[in-house]
C-alpha cells in the first residue's frame, strides 16, 4: 500500500502581472508541448506523468481498495436501473424512422431506421447505419460527436473523437451497403450540417488551439475545403445548424454573451454566407425561420429574460425586427422550435418550466406545464418541419423520463415513451421538494430536494449539496437513477439554483458574474447553512459536489466555510482561474473574459478573480476529505488545473483532508465514454461520499496519513 501521499516538488516562478505579483510553485505541472499531448498522450514530460501515476496510485490505495467491495455493489446498482437494451422513440424524416439503441451490455449507440410505417411497431427490425459497439471496440476513449443521414436518405455521415481532446473525425459510408467513402474529414469540432443535394457538407474546423474557428465546405469525391466562413475574433466561437424547416443554414458566431448570425440557402454550393445583425457587445440572438420569416429570440432593447421578434428574410438586420412575443421581467425564454402553422417556446417562470404553443393562422397560444413542485421539461424539433406533432419530454428527481407527441392542433397527447427502470422504482416512495433559502443580501435561493419518504429531516441524515452556477446553465430538476444509490442510503440530494444560472431569470446569472462572482460561493454556503438549520443534513455531515464551473464553486465553498463539510467532490474543476485567464494561449480563455473578466488588462477584474479564485486562496485551513478528478486530455479544464490544487492543498493544509486526485489518463472533460464505464466513476465519487459520512466501515477519512 502506499501510506503517505505524493509529495509535488516546488518550482517557484514569479508572475508579474497589471503590477502584482504572485507565485506559482507548481507552474512546471503544464506540459510545454500540451497541444500535442491533448492528441496524444503518450507525449506527456516523464516528470510529470510520474507524478500524475503517483497520485492516482495514492488514490486507488487509499481509497479504490479500501472500497471496493462497496463500488462493485454501486455499480450493480446503478447498472441495474438501466435498461440494457434501451433505444430512443423513432423520429419520422420522409419514408424513414430514425432511432438509435442500445445492445445488452453494450457502451455505446447503434444508430438505425425502420419504414415510417413501422416506426412504432416495436416488432419492426431496423436497419443499422452507424453501430457504435463495433466501432468503439478496443479503444480507451470513444466519443460519438454526430451521425447524420443525408436528405436523400442514402449516405450516413458520422463524426468520432477517439482520444477525449474533442477533435473529431468525420467519415461517411452508403447507409445500403455500409461501405465507407473516400472522404476523410479531420479536425473538426464535430459539428456538420448537409447540403440539400446530399453531395456536399458544411463542416466547423477546431484549430491548433482547440478553437471552433471557421467553416468549410466539402464535396464528396474531393479532397479539397472551401473555406465559407472564418472568425476574426479569438473570443468567438463557430457553430453551424439548420434553421426551423432546413430551407436555411445557419452560421452561429459569438461568446458567452454576444452573438451573430449568417445564413445562406441550403441548396447553395459555394454560398455567401448574409449576416442577420452585427455583433453588439453583450446582444444574443438565436434564429429560426417561420411563416416566411425569420423568427429571433433576443436580448436586445433591454429586453434580459429575452423577447422573440420577426425580421424579413431580404432584410432581416435588427432594424427591421418587430415584435412579437414582448419581454416579460421574471419569464425566461429558454428557446423556440418552428413548424409549418406552429411557433412553440420553452420558457421558465418561478424556477419551473413550461411550452408554449403559438398557432400561425390566429396567434392563439396555449400552453403545458405540470403539478409537481419541481420538474424537468424539454422539446424535441425532430427532422420534420410540415407537421402538427411536438415531441416532448418530462421528468421529476422522483419521476422516470417520459416521451410525448402531443398534437398541437386537436391538442391530444401520446405518451410514447416511459423511461424503465428494470431493477424497480416506486415514485410515491420518493419525496421532492422545492425551497427557497436566504441568501446574505436579502435574495432567496431555490433549493430542490429529493430524498426517501423514510428520511429524517431531524439533521441525522447526510446532505448531498451539488451546485454549478455559471454561464446561465441551470442544472435540471430531472431524474438521474445513479443518485438513488445514495438516496436510498439515507442522503439527502440538494441541488442548489444559485446566482449564476438562470433559475429566477437572466438577471439570476449576470448577479453571479464577473465583479459579482462571489454571489455564487456566497449563495451556495447560504443554501447549505440554511439546509442544515432545517434539519436537511448537519454541520460536518455536507458533501459538496460540482464539476468543471461548479468544481470552482467546490473550491471557493470549501475556502470559504470548510467545517460545513464532511467531504467535496470536485470533477475537472477549474480552479486555476486567476492564471487560466492570463493565458491567451488556451483556446478557452479569449472567449472566457465576459464570464470572468480579463486580469491581463484590468485590474478590478484581477482583484476580484484572486480574491477567490481557489488555488491562490489555499491556507492552512480544516478543509474536509476531498476528491478531486481531471482527464488527461481534457481541453476545457486542463489536467493541470486539479492537479496544481492538490499539490497546494497538500502544502497548504498537511494536516487537513484528506486529498484524493485521480486524473483519467484515457478520457477528456467528460470522463470515461461508456455508459457503463461512466458508471464505475460514479460508483467512485458516491464511495467516497458514504465513507466521509461514516457510512463505509472500517474506513477512516479524516486526514492524509504522515
Amino acid at each position: 500500500m502506499t501510506t503517505r501521499p505524493p509529495s509535488a516538488e516546488r518550482r517557484p516562478l514569479t508572475i508579474t502581472q497589471l503590477g502584482r505579483t504572485r507565485t506559482d510553485a507548481y507552474s512546471w505541472l503544464k506540459d510545454e508541448n500540451w497541444q500535442e499531448v491533448m492528441k496524444d498522450p503518450s507525449l506527456l514530460q516523464a516528470d510529470i506523468r510520474a507524478y500524475l501515476e503517483a497520485e492516482n496510485a495514492y488514490t486507488k490505495s487509499h481509497l479504490e481498495d479500501a472500497t471496493a467491495d462497496l463500488r462493485e455493489t454501486l455499480f450493480a446498482e446503478m447498472r441495474g436501473r438501466i435498461k440494457e437494451d434501451d433505444s430512443s422513440v423513432p423520429a419520422p424524416d420522409g419514408a424513414y424512422a430514425y432511432y438509435t439503441f442500445y445492445r445488452p451490455g453494450g457502451e455505446y449507440e447503434v444508430f438505425a431506421r425502420k419504414p415510417v410505417s413501422d416506426a412504432f411497431n416495436p416488432e419492426a427490425k431496423g436497419q443499422i447505419l452507424f453501430d457504435g459497439d463495433a466501432e468503439g471496440q478496443g479503444l480507451a476513449y470513444f466519443d460519438i460527436g454526430d451521425v447524420q443521414h443525408s436528405p436523400d436518405h442514402k449516405l450516413i455521415a458520422s463524426a468520432v473523437d477517439d482520444k477525449g481532446s474533442e477533435f473529431y473525425t468525420i467519415r461517411f459510408r452508403d447507409a445500403e451497403t455500409g461501405e465507407f467513402l473516400p472522404d476523410t474529414i479531420e479536425n473538426t469540432t464535430g459539428d456538420f450540417v448537409w447540403g440539400a443535394g446530399s453531395d456536399v457538407v458544411f463542416w466547423v474546423v477546431r484549430d491548433e488551439n482547440g478553437r471552433p474557428s471557421a467553416v468549410y465546405q466539402r464535396i464528396l469525391g474531393s479532397s479539397e475545403d472551401l473555406l465559407i466562413y472564418e472568425e476574426p475574433d479569438p473570443g468567438f466561437f463557430v457553430g453551424i445548424d439548420y434553421a426551423g424547416s432546413d430551407k436555411y443554414i445557419l452560421i452561429q458566431t459569438g461568446g458567452h454573451t454576444t452573438s451573430e448570425v449568417y445564413f445562406f440557402p441550403a441548396g447553395d454550393k459555394n454560398p455567401e454566407p448574409k449576416l442577420i445583425a452585427a455583433r453588439e457587445t453583450d446582444i444574443q440572438y438565436s434564429v429560426t425561420d417561420f411563416d416566411d420569416a425569420f423568427y429571433i429570440l433576443t436580448n436586445a432593447d433591454g429586453a434580459i429574460d429575452f423577447k422573440i421578434v420577426k425580421a424579413p428574410v431580404e432584410a432581416p438586420g435588427h432594424e427591421n425586427w418587430d415584435t412579437v412575443v414582448p419581454h416579460t421581467p421574471g419569464t425566461l425564454i429558454l428557446g423556440i422550435e418552428s413548424f409549418k402553422d406552429h411557433l412553440v417556446r420553452l420558457e421558465r417562470t418561478d424556477g419551473l418550466p413550461r411550452l408554449v404553443i403559438r398557432n400561425r393562422t390566429d396567434k392563439a397560444e396555449h400552453d403545458i406545464a405540470f403539478p409537481e413542485a419541481a420538474y424537468d421539461l424539454g422539446m424535441s424539433s425532430g427532422y420534420e418541419y410540415n407537421t402538427t406533432t411536438l415531441r416532448f419530454d418530462y421528468a421529476s428527481p422522483s419521476t422516470p423520463d417520459q416521451v410525448f407527441d402531443y398534437d398541437m392542433m386537436t391538442r391530444e397527447r401520446v405518451l410514447r415513451k416511459t423511461r424503465e427502470v428494470p431493477s424497480g422504482h416506486i415514485p410515491e416512495d420518493y419525496v421532492v421538494e422545492r425551497i427557497m433559502a436566504p441568501a446574505h443580501d436579502g435574495e432567496t435561493i431555490p433549493v430542490t430536494l429529493l430524498r426517501h419518504k423514510d428520511t429524517p429531516t431531524d439533521g441525522s441524515a447526510p446532505l448531498l449539496l451539488y451546485g454549478y452556477g455559471s454561464y446561465g446553465i441551470t442544472y435540471p430538476a430531472d431524474f438521474r437513477t445513479s443518485r438513488l444509490s445514495l438516496v436510498d442510503r439515507g442522503f439527502i440530494y440538494a441541488i442548489a439554483h444559485v446566482r449564476g444560472s438562470q433559475a429566477k431569470g437572466h438577471q439570476w446569472y449576470l448577479d453571479g458574474k464577473l465583479e459579482k462572482k462571489e454571489n455564487t460561493f456566497k449563495d451556495y454556503v447560504s443554501a447549505g447553512r440554511h439546509l442544515v438549520g432545517l434539519g436537511y443534513g448537519a454541520e460536518g455531515k455536507v458533501v459538496g459536489l460540482g464539476g468543471s464551473a461548479g468544481g470552482l464553486l467546490m473550491g471557493a465553498a470549501s475556502n470559504m466555510d470548510p467545517e460545513l463539510f464532511a467531504g467535496i467532490i470536485a470533477a475537472v474543476p477549474f480552479v486555476d482561474v486567476l492564471t487560466t485567464m492570463s493565458d491567451e494561449s488556451l483556446p478557452l480563455t479569449p472567449p472566457e473574459w465576459p464570464e470572468w473578466g480579463n486580469p491581463i488588462t484590468d485590474e478590478a477584474a484581477y482583484d476580484t478573480i484572486l480574491a477567490y479564485s481557489p488555488i491562490d486562496q489555499v491556507s492552512e485551513r480544516p478543509y474536509p476529505a476531498m476528491l478531486i478528478t481531471g482527464g488527461l486530455t481534457d481541453p476545457r479544464v486542463t489536467y493541470w488545473e486539479p492537479a496544481k490544487w492538490v499539490a497546494n492543498l497538500r502544502y497548504s493544509a498537511p494536516d487537513a483532508g484528506p486529498y484524493f486526485l485521480r486524473i483519467n489518463m484515457d478520457a477528456g472533460h467528460g470522463g470515461a465514454s461508456g455508459r457503463f464505464e461512466g458508471l464505475k466513476e460514479a460508483a467512485i465519487e458516491y464511495s467516497f461520499a458514504l465513507a466521509v459520512v461514516g457510512k463505509v466501515d472500517g474506513l477512516n477519512l479524516t486526514a492524509d496519513e504522515h
